[in-house]
């Protein structure tokens, strides 16, 4: 009778395995109030907890389609890739850590470059992608950027870079830091143009991307609770020996101090945009003859 019992209790199994709802990987848990959010929920308020108003971080191409007038745009230099100009290894060769990369995010790299239509106006938009190696800047972050800077001088179409990045990226070493003078003197060269530049920070934005380009826009705006600075507050709180204020690094905290002109929420990040292309294109208009 034994065999008889088995074979009860594995059709019991059985059923019960199909009535289980596979519910895996449907719900997430929030970072800021630690609610659990249905993911079908967190896509329709794209990636905006509903209950505390906490951003969750978004992917480069969800940043684009977001901007970008019915998601549809012009992707530039897809193929740009490093070549490991320093044979640098850690943990294992940087050659391969870009394979791997490359493969997760089925991006070249850590930035897309797109062009096309914000609200009606001819836009050049730069996304950083924070899952290809912390979002960090090698040469082909600043190639992508300064090209975009030079097709917008081309068309005078308004530049608009996202950051979201862990900084300058060290297998890169000097290659990656010179960058942020790169794309800093395209940006010289843009504004002498008198096209206008909107940078946006979102979570994180530290390193040598907050040391350059991320800070030199005519405005530079960012979402709620980002962090935003150079060294961690780690760090700084080693350096000067003393406890940091609440909220320190955060957007909030920064355009309280000075260091940002505004913290949008990204529901209205698009409009905000618009309106400050608006103002800005206005403002730079030849003065008639």
């Amino acid at each position: 009778m034994s065999w008889f019992k088995r074979d009860s209790d594995s059709k019991t199994q059985a059923d019960a395995s199909e009535r289980t709802v596979r519910t895996e990987g449907l719900w997430l848990k929030c970072d800021g109030c630690r609610e659990i959010i249905w993911k079908k929920d967190l896509e329709q308020t794209m990636q905006v907890c509903g209950k505390c108003g906490h951003h969750f971080r978004l992917g480069a191409r969800a940043r684009l389609a977001m901007l970008f007038d019915h998601g549809e745009y012009t992707e530039h230099d897809a193929l740009l890739t490093s070549s490991d100009p320093l044979q640098f290894v850690d943990q294992k060769p940087y050659h391969q850590r870009l394979k791997a990369m490359q493969a997760a995010t089925s991006l070249s790299d850590a930035l897309i470059a797109g062009e096309g239509k914000l609200d009606g106006r001819h836009v050049h938009i730069c996304a950083m992608e924070p899952k290809f190696i912390g979002g960090s800047m090698g040469a082909v972050v600043g190639e992508k950027i300064t090209r975009s800077i030079e097709r917008a001088m081309q068309d005078s179409g308004p530049v608009i870079v996202v950051s979201a990045s862990g900084g300058a990226r060290m297998q890169e070493g000097a290659v990656s830091l010179m960058q942020m003078a790169k794309i800093s003197a395209a940006l010289m060269r843009l504004d002498e143009a008198r096209i206008p530049y909107i940078s946006v920070l979102t979570d994180p934005t530290t390193g040598g991307v907050t040391a350059s380009f991320a800070m030199l826009g005519d405005f530079n705006i960012a979402e709620p609770g980002a962090l935003i600075g150079f060294a961690g507050p780690r760090v700084i709180e080693q350096t000067i020996r003393q406890k940091l204020p609440d909220g320190f690094q955060r957007s909030e905290f920064l355009v309280k101090h000075g260091m940002l002109d505004a913290v949008v929420p990204r529901a209205g990040m698009k409009a905000w945009i618009a309106t400050a292309l608006d103002l800005l294109v206005g403002s730079r208009k030849p003065a008639a003859a």
